[in-house]
């Protein structure tokens, strides 16, 4: 990997050491390009003749992001952020009272708000799988609720947003699809920072982000959705105009594709953008930017352990790029700013984020640092020579 030409494609990496790829990472000119591009266009000739006259383009971004999750671009909706596009696929499933949805304890934390208000609303139950010992969802416990509560759906968050835990998606998936149960896998934070491969997941739907690992723009997410949702004719409660056509007084067509999930109004400039994104992504190479991510944040999470009253809270077989730390006697938010006054960029976790991991640890809030490619071990080590300091 080529970091210095990364580098040089990251207009952010000469203002300032940027460690908060986990909130919103650094966009390389190609993404920028595609936005500014895009937005100069509708300014000269009108916003919906800058989209008829940029249908190519549009063409392309979904082919870029089904290569980048190894399916078609037809299995592909665009929307304005990972939550809208996990809301959209849960909306699609009618659920009635006692259906039961079956989680895990890592599950992201406006997943799992959603999950209560259905269950407050509709009377479904919502059950959380067991973890290992080791951290991450205990796959043999969850296939044995799948088999005991059959469930109506599974959701999974691959990443959570709280700590470098991988959830092992993978094998869950192979307990769905044996099972013939509706399988979700929340992939806003392992996009753009691992391989992630749909068919390889065995999932009915992922959602995920542009702004974060992939590295596109806020505001703009996207939606995977198999064949199998499109033939049972799954399409969400709030369809509209973009994903289904008015074809008589009292009835309406669903799109025949992922189409169905989108919505007409839109940010085409963000779509080309996260476009672009899913092309770089693939450009540099997937294997290599898990394999550098991963190096970065394990040489994080030992210079980090090392700080007297700093205690590293990532725990699992497999850990990503999320390094979360608690800092005895100090409110991360604190540390937050005084990294940012450095010109150091990290994110600060709270308890209301993740409420049942943070009480099984013990702490209230978290520091997360989170590397990305384009970072270098310079970076790294400023950052924690800083932490060093502040703790001190």
């Amino acid at each position: 990997m080529d970091v210095e030409r990364l580098r040089s494609e990251t207009p952010g990496c000469r203002e300032r050491v940027h460690l908060n790829n986990a909130g919103a990472a650094l966009m390389p000119q190609p993404v920028l390009h595609a936005i500014q591009e895009h937005i100069t266009l509708e300014s000269m000739i009108g916003g919906y003749e800058a989209a008829d006259a940029r249908r190519e383009a549009q063409e392309g971004a979904y082919e870029s992001v089904a290569r980048l999750l190894g399916t078609r671009p037809q299995n592909v909706a665009f929307t304005e952020s990972a939550t809208t596009s996990f809301a959209q696929a849960m909306s699609s499933i009618p659920f009635q009272r006692d259906d039961v949805i079956l989680t895990t304890r890592n599950d992201y934390v406006s997943n799992q708000i959603q999950f209560l208000s259905l269950q407050e609303r509709f009377g479904v139950r919502v059950l959380r799988a067991p973890d290992r010992s080791e951290g991450g969802v205990e796959v043999d416990a969850l296939a044995d609720l799948v088999r005991r509560h059959r469930p109506r759906f599974v959701c999974v968050t691959h990443v959570p947003t709280n700590s470098g835990l991988v959830q092992d998606v993978r094998a869950v998936g192979s307990v769905c699809q044996e099972a013939g149960v509706l399988y979700l896998v929340d992939a806003c934070q392992s996009v753009g920072q691992m391989p992630v491969d749909v068919h390889d997941l065995r999932c009915d739907f992922l959602s995920a982000t542009a702004r974060k690992f992939l590295r596109g723009p806020r505001g703009a997410g996207f939606l995977y959705v198999s064949d199998r949702v499109l033939e049972q004719g799954l399409a969400p409660l709030f369809v509209d105009m973009k994903g289904a056509e008015w074809i008589a007084e009292d009835r309406y067509r669903v799109a025949p594709d992922a189409l169905r999930f989108e919505t007409w109004e839109r940010a085409l400039a963000l779509v080309l953008a996260t476009g672009e994104a899913a092309r770089y992504a693939t450009s540099v190479g997937l294997e290599a930017i898990r394999d550098r991510v991963r190096a970065l944040a394990g040489r994080l999470r030992e210079a980090l352990g090392a700080i007297e009253k700093v205690r590293v809270l990532d725990r699992g077989r497999e850990l990503c790029g999320i390094v979360s730390v608690w800092i005895d006697g100090r409110d991360p938010r604190d540390i937050l700013m005084a990294l940012r006054a450095r010109r150091i960029n990290v994110s600060a976790q709270i308890r209301a984020y993740a409420v049942i991991d943070y009480d099984n640890k013990g702490v209230a809030a978290s520091l997360r640092l989170s590397p990305h490619y384009y970072n270098t071990e310079e970076e790294l080590d400023r950052a924690v020579s800083a932490i060093r300091e502040l703790v001190r």
